[in-house]
Formats: C-alpha cells, sequence, structure tokens
C-alpha cells in the first residue's frame, strides 16, 4: 500500500505500515508543537528529523500537521506560520526562499466521488511542488497534483487547483493568474507604496537574517 501510495495509484492507508509511520510522525510533531519557546536548536533539530530533507535555514511556527512527514522536502530559507497544515501521502517538495503564511495548506491526498469507494477507505494521493522565491497567502489550500512555479505570490484564501507558471501573481477560488511579476514591482511594498532606500540597504547586508533566521539561540 505504501508503494500504491507513493506512486499516484488508489490505495488504502490505514495498513498497518502507513498507520505506523503516521503515528511516529504524531509523536514528534508533539513534542515540536510543545517544546519550551526558547528551545531553538530543539526545535530545528526535530525538524529535521520529521521531514525529509530540509536546508540548513528553515524555521516554522507553532502548530505544525504533517500525515508523514518524511514525504516533504524543503530548502534553504523556508519559513512556515502558525498553523499550516501538510497531508503528504505524496511527495512535496518545497524550493528556497519559500514563505507559507498562517493555515495553509497543502493537500497531496484525496477521495473518489462516489460514496462506496470513499467509505471503503481508499484514497490517492498526488505529489505537490513549489519553486523558488514563493510566497503563499494566509488560509491557502493547495490541491493535489499542482505545481506552483519559482518568484510566485499567491493571494490569501485561495484554492490552488492548477499549476500556476513563473513570476506571476495569482489569486481566487479556483486560484488564477492576474498579473506578472515586473522589476518594477522591486520598489514598492504595498500597491504604490515605495520602499525607502535607507531600509534596502540596510536589508541588503544580510546580518540580521542570517543572525535570526534558522540558527536562533545560538
Amino acid at each position: 500500500m505504501k508503494e500504491r501510495m507513493l506512486n499516484g495509484k488508489p490505495c488504502l492507508t490505514f495498513e498497518k505500515e502507513l498507520a505506523e509511520e503516521r503515528q511516529h510522525q504524531q509523536r514528534l510533531q508533539f513534542k515540536f508543537n510543545n517544546l519550551d519557546p526558547d528551545d531553538f536548536k530543539g526545535r530545528i533539530a526535530l525538524l529535521k528529523e520529521m521531514l525529509g530533507g530540509t536546508g540548513e535555514r528553515v524555521w516554522m511556527e507553532r502548530p505544525i500537521y504533517f500525515d508523514y512527514g518524511k514525504n516533504t522536502y524543503v530548502g534553504e530559507g523556508f519559513y512556515a506560520n502558525t498553523g499550516v497544515t501538510i497531508l503528504d501521502g505524496a511527495k512535496v517538495t518545497i524550493g528556497d526562499n519559500v514563505f507559507l503564511a498562517p493555515y495553509v495548506g497543502i493537500y497531496t491526498a484525496g477521495h473518489p466521488v462516489h460514496p462506496h469507494p470513499r467509505n471503503l477507505g481508499i484514497e490517492y494521493n498526488f505529489p505537490v511542488t513549489i519553486g523558488d522565491n514563493v510566497w503563499v497567502g494566509a488560509q491557502t489550500v493547495i490541491n493535489p497534483g499542482v505545481t506552483i512555479g519559482s518568484n510566485v505570490v499567491i493571494g490569501s484564501g485561495s484554492v490552488v487547483t492548477k499549476d500556476i507558471p513563473d513570476n506571476v501573481v495569482a489569486v481566487g477560488n479556483p486560484c488564477r493568474v492576474i498579473r506578472k511579476i515586473t522589476e518594477e514591482d522591486r520598489n514598492y511594498y504595498f500597491r504604490d507604496m515605495e520602499i525607502d532606500k535607507e531600509l534596502y540597504d540596510y536589508a541588503e547586508t544580510g546580518v540580521d537574517i542570517e543572525n535570526n533566521f534558522g540558527s536562533q539561540g545560538e
């Protein structure tokens, strides 16, 4: 059943091996969600144990939820805000410098439309891929089999049912591209409000990011 699940075939995930893997993940994320807030090293160590692969600069606010954890791979500079849920019966691949806002849901799992196979416990899992430099807005749902390109912003509350190309802003239910992201966007932080040069110069030194993102408590 595990092989079927990982290869996008219909499967029964209450099978013993899969149930034990989910239970092991539950134990790890219980520890993670209940760590002392000052135990930065413990939080990072648990993330590396829980997930299939991580960059060195990763951070997730609590609480978090994974089905398996080991089927999720995240790159450098990954940040997830509170309440993120990832159902990773299939592989979830997340690139570098990806930000997930609060209560984002990434779901590889689905069920048949007809109630008979669904009530028998049959489900399927299709992989989800997110490129580099992506910001996913709060309470967004990413459905099975979706690929989101690089340099993308997904507006809050979106339901992503189809692939999203590189270098765009997309929003809605279902999520649709509303415009391209251009070099001109580099100058603004919200609508027509400009980022001041002093802040840009300070931020581009990278000092605070390197000291505080993924290396807390050292």
